[in-house]
C-alpha cells in the first residue's frame, strides 16, 4: 500500500492532481476538508461537534482529524494506497500521521510538494472563487493570508520528510497533465 501526501499552497492544484492520480493509479483520496464537510452533512455526533467548532471560528483538533483519517483508512482495507490532501498541516500532525501509518504496517512513502508562484496561485484562487462562489477565494487579501499561513506551517513538514528521504517537489505551474507526468516519473521506483 502506498501512502502519499499531496502538499502545496492553496491554488497549486492538489485536488486536480489527486483526481488524475485516482484515475491513473487507483488511490483513495482523503481530503480532510471533504471528510469534515461530510460528517457535518451526515449530522453525526462528530459532525455536530465539528460544526460547532467551526461556527466559533476555531480549528478542528488534531485528534478529531486523525480519528477521521483512521476511520477512512480502516473503511478502505483493500485500497492500493491513500492520497492525503490538506493534511498534515503542522509538524505535530505529520508526526501523528507517521505514528498512525506505522501502526498499520504501511508507513508514508512520499510527500509530493506542488511548486508554483504565488501570483499563479492567487489568480487560480480568485478565478475559482468567482466560479464556485467560495468566499475564502474571492478576496485577494484573504488569499494572500492563506498563502502566508500555508508557508509558515509547511516549512517544518517539508524538512521533516526531507530528513526521512520521502520528499519530492514538482512544478505545477503548467497543465495538470504536465504535473501528473512529473509525478508518474517520481512514482516509478515505488510502484
Amino acid at each position: 500500500m502506498l501512502n502519499i501526501i499531496i502538499a502545496g499552497p492553496p491554488g497549486s492544484g492538489k485536488g486536480t492532481l489527486a483526481k488524475l492520480m485516482i484515475d491513473k493509479f487507483g488511490f483513495v483520496h482523503l481530503s480532510t476538508g471533504d471528510m469534515l464537510r461530510n460528517e457535518i452533512g451526515l449530522g453525526s455526533p462528530l459532525g455536530k461537534e465539528v460544526e460547532s467548532i467551526l461556527a466559533r471560528g476555531d480549528l478542528v483538533s488534531d485528534q478529531i482529524v486523525i480519528s477521521l483519517i483512521a476511520n477512512n483508512v480502516k473503511a478502505n482495507p483493500g485500497a492500493r494506497g491513500f492520497l492525503f490532501d490538506g493534511f498534515p498541516r503542522t509538524l505535530p500532525q505529520a508526526e501523528a500521521l507517521d505514528d498512525f501509518l506505522e501502526k498499520t504496517g504501511h508507513p508514508l512513502k512520499l510527500m509530493i510538494q506542488l511548486e508554483v508562484d504565488d501570483a499563479v496561485c492567487e489568480m487560480r484562487l480568485l478565478r475559482r472563487g468567482g466560479i464556485e462562489n467560495r468566499p475564502d477565494d474571492m478576496d485577494v487579501e484573504r488569499v494572500r493570508h492563506r498563502l502566508a499561513t500555508y508557508y509558515a506551517q509547511t516549512v517544518p513538514i517539508i524538512d521533516h520528510y526531507k530528513k526521512q528521504g520521502k520528499f519530492i517537489a514538482v512544478d505545477s505551474s503548467k497543465t495538470p497533465e504536465y504535473t501528473l507526468n512529473q509525478v508518474s516519473e517520481c512514482l516509478k521506483p515505488i510502484l
